[in-house]
C-alpha cells in the first residue's frame, strides 16, 4: 500500500520531494509531541482528581474533628456544672458535719456536767 501512497510523488522535483519529506518529518514529530502531550494532560488529570480527592477527604476529616470537637466541649461544659454542683453539695455537707460536730461537742460538754453533777 506505501506503494501507492508514494506513487502521487513521482514526478515531482527534488526540491519539492525535499520540502515535502520535511514537512511529513515534520508531522510526524508534531504527532508525537501531541501524543506526548495528551499523556501528559492525562496525567495531570489524573494527579488532579487525587488532590481533589485528597482536598475532599481533608474538608470531611476537618468536619468530623469540628463536630467531635464540639461534643467534646459540650461534654466538658457538662462535667464542669457537674463538678460545680458536686463541689457545692460537698461544701454543704462539710457545714452539715461542722453543725453536727459543734453540737456533738456541745452534747458531750452537757453530759459531762450532768455526769458531774450527778457524782455531786
Amino acid at each position: 500500500m506505501s506503494w501507492a501512497v508514494e506513487e502521487w510523488k513521482e514526478g515531482l522535483s527534488p526540491r519539492v520531494l525535499q520540502k515535502i519529506h520535511e514537512l511529513e518529518s515534520q508531522v510526524d514529530k508534531l504527532k508525537k509531541e501531541r501524543q506526548q502531550r495528551q499523556f501528559q494532560l492525562e496525567s495531570l488529570e489524573a494527579a488532579l482528581q487525587k488532590q481533589k480527592q485528597k482536598v475532599e477527604n481533608e474538608k470531611n476529616e476537618a468536619a468530623t474533628l469540628k463536630r467531635e470537637t464540639q461534643s467534646l466541649m459540650e461534654l466538658c461544659d457538662s462535667l464542669e456544672k457537674a463538678k460545680q454542683k458536686i463541689s457545692h453539695d460537698l461544701q454543704v455537707k462539710e457545714s452539715q458535719v461542722n453543725i453536727q460536730s459543734g453540737q456533738l461537742n456541745s452534747s458531750k460538754k452537757e453530759i459531762e456536767r450532768l455526769e458531774q453533777e450527778l457524782k455531786r
